[in-house]
């Protein structure tokens, strides 16, 4: 073999390890895409149950500070509140699990 052949060679053999090395790389990166995809939906998960449990805050400010009279209207509120609350919460213990 020449010593054109054989450093075609090496340099071909060079290129494939650092084309290998490259899709290592861009499959990294896509590990690293896909998981701060899903943070982001982790977060939006949060942020939403959050904002259901604020509003089922309010529901027992109101349930406290209700007279007799609207006790009952404001209880089916905080019902609804509750069930909201409570299928997030599930939703996000599948998920972060």
């Amino acid at each position: 073999m020449s010593d054109r052949n054989a450093y075609e060679q090496k340099l071909r053999a060079k290129l494939d390890e650092l084309q290998a090395e490259m899709d290592k790389f861009k499959a990294r990166a896509r590990g690293a895409e896909a998981d701060a995809r899903i943070k982001q939906e982790q977060d939006q998960e949060l942020n939403q149950l959050e904002a259901k449990r604020d509003d089922m805050r309010q529901k027992l400010d109101e349930l406290r500070n209700s007279s007799d009279d609207a006790w009952e209207d404001v209880k089916a509120g905080a019902e609804r509140a509750w069930s909201s609350l409570s299928a997030s919460l599930e939703r996000a213990r599948t998920r972060f699990k």
